[in-house]
Parts: C-alpha cells; structure tokens; sequence
C-alpha cells in the first residue's frame, strides 16, 4: 500500500530496452524533418532497420522485427512475424504476455485491411478484433483486453502519455544528423506505441463489451448487507459455460475503480471459477462511510457468507489480492467463515504492524492515502496523483518542526482518520481487533500461499503473518515464495529490472495471472501443487539464478556469523571481535534545514544521521539468506529514539546494492504493545530480530557495510526523545543534540555462509 504501489497494473508484454549486444555502432544517417509531418521519415527509419537488427533472444528478435515491420508499413510480413512469435510466448515462462502479441496482431491486420480494401480504420479494426479475438481462449482473451487499457485506468498506458514520450524522444534527436541503432528503434518503438493507442483506444472498450457479452454473465452491483446494518457492494462475473455450480474467488478491496475491478473479474472467470470482488463499506453503490481497516473483516465475511448461497456457488470461497487486499483476507480469516477455504495473500498490508506504523513509527505516505480511499464512492485519483503537493507538505511540516499531529492543519483540511491513528502508538486493542491476533491464528486451518519479495516495502507484513500463523498453529498448511520483486511485481508480474537490479531468469515469475490458478486449483481441483513451492519456505537466491526451498524462515541461512559494530579509534568496522571505544552517534533532532534539494538523487548509500560500519572482503561465493538480529549495547541521553538498521553488499567497484532494512522506536523494541522508555545516562540493551528477509549471493570482492543511523526526515515522525507522545512533540523540544554510544559489545548475527546449491 506505499504511495505509488498499487495493486492493480496489469501487464502489457512490451519490449521497450534494446540490450548493448542488439546493437550495431555503426551510426544511421537520419535526422529529424521539418515540420510537423514526421511519419514518412519515420516509416523509412524503421524500414532501415528491419535487416540491420538481430538479437541471440528470439522472442526479443521477432518481437522487435514485428514492430519495425509495422511501423514500415509492411503488414503482410509483421503478420507473418507474429504468427512465428505468439507460440514461443505461449511456451514461455510468462505464457500470458503472449496478449501483448496478439495486440499488435490485431492492429496490424486493421492497418492491413484498411491499406488493402480502403476500409476506415475503427471499421477495420472491428473486422480485424472479430476475426482473431473470437477463436482464443478466455484465459488469453482477458489479458488481450486488458492490454488495450482504458481511459480510466491511471496505471495503465495512455495515448497522452505515449505521445509525449515519443516527442521526448524525438526532440533529443533535434539537430543531429546521425542516430545510433539503439536509439533508432526505441524512437520508432515509441512511435508506433502513440500511434497505435491513439488509433485503437476509441473503439476498444465496445468490442470489450461485445466479448464479454459473449464469454460471460456480468451481473449488475448488488448491496450486500452486513451484521451490523451496513451495506457494501459486490461485483459478479461467472463464465457462461458452466453445469454445475463454481467455487469462488473473492478479492474484497478498498480500491473501487470499476476498471480495476473488470479486469480482476474476467481474469477469474475465464478460468472456470464465479468471480466475485467486494467493496470496503462506503465504496461503490454502498451508502455507508468509509472507513479503512476497522470493518473490513466482518464486511467479507458477510459476503462470504453471501456468495455461499447463490444458486451459481457450490459453497466454497478463496480469496487473493495483494497489499490492502491481503489485509482483508486475513481480517476476514479471524473469525474463520465456514465457506472460506483458502487464501493467497501478496505483499500484504498488517495494520499496526506496517502501516500506518512500522516499529511503532508512523509512515508519512499514509496521510496522502486516507483522503484518497476516502473522500467520495471511487477514488479521489487526481489529488492522490498530485505528489508535488505531498511531497511539498512533508517538507513544510519537517522545515516548520510543527507537531506531525498538526500535519491536516498544514494541509488546511482535516484528516480524521489519521489523527485517530495518531491517538494508538502502541500496538493496542484497536489495531488487534483488525486482524487475527494470537491465538486465533490456530483456528486458521485453511491452505495459505504468501507471496512477497525482497523489494516490496509490505514484506514486513507478510512475513508478520506467517511467523504468527506457525506460532500458533505449527502445522498450518501455509507457503511463502520470496523473490526480487517489488511491492507490484510480488502481487502482479514480475519487473524485469527493480531499482537498478536487473532480476535473474528464473525470477521472472507471474504471480497474479499464473501462479494464482495454479495455488486455487490446486486447492479447489485437486491439481498438482505448483512446482515452485517444494517446501514451505521457497526463495530465489539473487546473483544465483536458482531458486531454493526451507522448511522454515530459520533453516534459509547458509550459516551464521557475528559481527561486532567495532571501533578502534581509527575507523568503523563489522568485525568477529569486539572494538575497543564506543561509536558516538550526535544528531540534532532539531536542525531542520537540512534536508536534501527535492530533486536530489536518492544515494546508494544513505548515510544521513548515521555511522557506517564496513567488513572486510567476503570469501568469494558468499550468501546472505534469512533474518538478521542483533543485541545493541548502548547509553544514550534522551527517553527515546527511533532506529533504522540497512544492510548494503558494497561491491568491488565501489557501487552499493540494498539487502534489507530494520526499523523500530527503542522504547518499543522488546514489544510493540508496550512502550519502555530509556534512562539517560544508563546502559540499556536492546535484542532485535529483523521482520525483513532476504537472499542474496554476493559479487567476488564484495563486502558487507552496515549503517546504524537515527531516523529523522519528512518522510515519518520524528522523536525528540522526551518520553511524551512523539506526535505531539515539535523542534522545540529537541533540546540538546540526540547523543548514541554504541558500546563495544554491540553486534548483528547474520545468516551468511558458503553458497550451497
């Protein structure tokens, strides 16, 4: 649920990056024409191209060659080029992306039926989507459609947008006489994409509808009535072809956009099951208020209920979802609905636990996102949208020292919600009563897949689930599968490239549109189980290219290691012994005219407010997977403080790569329940297990840098260390400069060894 990590892009199988080895160095003589009229030029650019480029990857080769054949103008060929494509893509790991294909089949048999027969293109289209779209599957249909995207759909591509890439493009070839391969196809790549959505999107939506009309029964929103009065809306899709009744797959969500909803429903049917999304109370035609998180298990659990007795129903309910809507699926699962019969939860949201708070600190991000799932029947999208505002407010209220409490009053609008947030810093009776707690995780007896990865900001929250689901019901039927994925690519399709890392091959998994059936039928048809999960813990050792199988968190690591925070009075170093003098961290709390410029680039190495420890040189095939944990010794001067712990490989040539992050408020350190405040001047310990995991083989050369820093930016509170409600508190009650000394006995155990394949 991180501002700008929702749940619902869908993937559009396009090739955009042309690798360094596609390309030949000899520059092309082209240039920008006059005018405005650019199409020509452009035709015989890509025409140019056509027998200059060639890849080793033959998806990536034909897919490119059926792109640079279209925008040539040459329909007969890119049809032919396609035809070789869209079974290598049906062969491949992510057989879906073949939609992505079967797009560019159709508009190019619309640009050959208007060339040939002079017919106007919507007419031209409308013949090409009938004669190829009717014959597919439902499962390859509803990715087709998707693909076309939709006006409403603000994740989605949009003509506007393509247009002004290309002309991004375009313009930095202005006054150039030459242009190298790799930027010659990426133009006429993003040439094509404006043209072709701009041309097709006016008549897409209808030839949808036509198809759906055809594949499914679409029921119109129906009001389903809660235990307590309310009223919350529920969508349903069902396949026409079906004799008997369906299982059902539910996705009960706070995020009501039609679009979004549509696309999950047809996804769901075309694979045999009675698709079904429910509305968080107050969304969609439901006449109540909206609130987040408070009703939300009880609500699904009413139109679990529901659906259980439909006529179309056979009595059984999974749910799936991601972020938001792996919160609901556990709140509904706390009371243990008699039709819910499994769940496939993805980077999930835990109340209280990650968000609005992680380690009992509170998360800026969350204050934009109350008004946006809030304010009206759907989603209030343009002001969510806005990021200069935000971002401009969380800079204001970190330059003013105001309370955080006193953001809505910076803002000059109420944020109710918030505030009430604001009034549980403890992991109290109101965040408990939003999701199993304890032990009502042993009445969860039902088949659970988490998924989530290294990347995601959410994993936190995934893992919090699964850990407590063990505890308390050690022989819960519940699988992880963790890779380099962020908080979309967990819950969606995997991103080929995640903040710079460009993932392994066999990471390249399609959670949301694959594996997803694969887990329900499994569950629900007695399929085979899907084969990545062999055990119960299975993970994708980054740098390795493998993927590998626990039976728990624990047994991930390849060993373990303890190094000390070491200082010698030379330098800071991650060390098998003790230093000899403590490290002194001294942040000014109140100092706030320090924050970077807001265009700055983020560092690979955030060291703000932080002390940096380095090892020594890893062996070489060293692997870093599983949870680290630490012991701090530590005397500090203020009642309280707020701690952030990140992991970095620092590679041979001096780059940094992100591994994980701990964070927590040190008065909530041993129990999130209970705040304990620190003694100035006085010796305190602190144990820790970190909430994050991750799998890692590191580069020859590399070695491990820890950075040990106090949390203060706009982008969460700030303790001023008073001891007093942390919201509450401004600059002025910083008094004098936070002081840390880490003692020498302070040190990180590590799960790192020797890689084992």
């Amino acid at each position: 649920m991180r501002k700008g990590m929702l749940c619902w892009t869908v993937s559009l199988g396009l090739a955009w990056g042309i690798p360094a080895w596609a390309a030949d160095d000899t520059p092309i003589a082209w240039s920008v024409p006059h005018g405005t009229d650019n199409g020509e030029a452009l035709r015989q650019l890509a025409a140019g191209l056509i027998p200059r480029y060639n890849s080793p990857d033959p998806v990536i080769l034909l897919d490119t060659r059926a792109q640079l054949q279209i925008a040539a103008g040459r329909y007969d060929d890119a049809l032919k080029t396609l035809a070789e494509l869209l079974p290598l893509r049906r062969d491949s790991v992510r057989p879906l992306d073949a939609a992505g294909t079967v797009r560019w089949q159709i508009y190019a048999r619309a640009r050959q039926i208007e060339a040939k027969e002079g017919t106007a293109f919507g007419d031209a289209y409308a013949n090409a989507f009938h004669e190829i779209v009717p014959p597919l599957e439902n499962v390859l249909s509803s990715q087709v459609m998707a693909s076309f995207g939709s006006d409403d759909d603000p994740y989605n591509v949009q003509p506007v947008e393509l247009r002004r890439d290309f002309g991004t493009l375009l313009k930095a070839q202005v006054g150039k006489d030459s242009i190298t391969q790799d930027n010659a196809v990426a133009l006429v790549k993003a040439h094509l994409m404006a043209e072709a959505y701009t041309a097709f999107r006016p008549y897409t939506a209808k030839l949808v509808a036509e198809d759906d009309a055809r594949r499914y029964d679409v029921h119109a929103p129906v009001l389903v009535r809660t235990p307590d009065g309310a009223q919350v809306t529920a969508l349903v899709m069902l396949p026409k072809k079906h004799d008997k009744p369906l299982p059902a797959l539910l996705g009960f969500t706070v995020y009501a956009n039609p679009v979004w909803s549509e696309l999950e429903l047809r996804l769901t049917a075309a694979h045999g099951y009675a698709a079904v999304v429910g509305y968080t109370r107050g969304k969609g035609i439901s006449p109540d208020q909206a609130v987040p998180y408070e009703h939300d298990g009880a609500d699904a659990d009413a139109v679990i209920e529901w659906i259980a007795k439909q006529p179309w129903s056979d009595g059984r309910v999974g749910m799936y979802g991601g972020s938001y809507n792996g919160f609901t699926q556990w709140a509904a699962a706390k009371h243990r609905p008699k039709a819910l019969r499994a769940l496939m939860p993805s980077v999930t949201a835990a109340p209280g636990i990650d968000v609005p708070m992680e380690g009992n600190v509170f998360l800026s991000f969350v204050y934009s996102w109350v008004p946006y799932v809030t304010e009206g029947k759907a989603l209030d999208q343009v002001a969510y949208d806005d990021n200069a505002h935000w971002q401009g407010l969380y800079r204001r209220w970190y330059e003013s020292g105001k309370a955080y409490r006193d953001l809505d009053v910076l803002d000059g609008k109420p944020n109710p919600v918030f505030r009430r947030w604001l009034d549980h810093p403890s992991y109290d009776a109101y965040w408990q009563a939003m999701i199993p707690y304890k032990e009502e995780f042993a009445n969860i007896d039902i088949p659970v897949l988490t998924t989530t990865g290294y990347f995601d900001g959410a994993q936190i929250g995934a893992l919090y689930y699964l850990t407590q689901h063990y505890r308390y019901n050690p022989k819960a039927d519940h699988y992880l599968l963790l890779g380099p994925w962020d908080h979309i690519g967990a819950q969606r399709s995997a991103r080929p490239v995640v903040d710079g890392y460009a993932i392994d091959a066999v990471a390249k998994q399609d959670i949301g549109r694959v594996l997803r059936y694969q887990w329900f039928d499994y569950v629900f048809r007695g399929a085979p189980r899907p084969a990545l999960l062999a055990d119960r813990i299975n993970y994708e050792v980054m740098g390795a290219n493998i993927w590998k199988h626990a039976p728990t968190l624990a047994a991930m690591a390849p060993g373990h290691r303890r190094l000390y925070l070491a200082n010698d009075g030379k330098a800071l170093t991650l060390a098998d012994g003790k230093g000899t003098t403590p490290a002194t961290l001294t942040v000014d709390l109140g100092k706030r005219d320090d924050l970077p410029a807001p265009d700055a680039k983020s560092p690979e190495l955030d060291d703000r407010n932080a002390l940096v420890f380095t090892s020594e040189p890893l062996p070489d095939g060293t692997e870093l997977s599983g949870l680290f944990s630490g012991h701090l010794d530590l005397v500090t001067n203020k009642h309280d403080f707020d701690l952030m712990i990140t992991l970095y490989e620092k590679k041979a040539d001096g780059s940094y790569f992100q591994l994980s992050w701990y964070e927590t408020r040190a008065s909530y350190a041993a129990d999130r329940s209970v705040r304990k405040l620190l003694t100035p001047g006085k010796p305190i310990a602190l144990d820790f297990t970190n909430s994050r995991t991750t799998s890692r083989r590191f580069e020859p050369g590399s070695r491990l840098v820890v950075t040990v820093a106090v949390v203060k930016g706009a982008g969460q509170q700030i303790n001023m260390g008073t001891g007093n409600d942390v919201s509450a508190e401004t600059a002025a009650d910083a008094g004098e400069p936070l002081k840390i000394n880490w003692l020498p006995g302070s040190f990180l155990d590590l799960p790192i060894g020797s890689f084992r394949h």
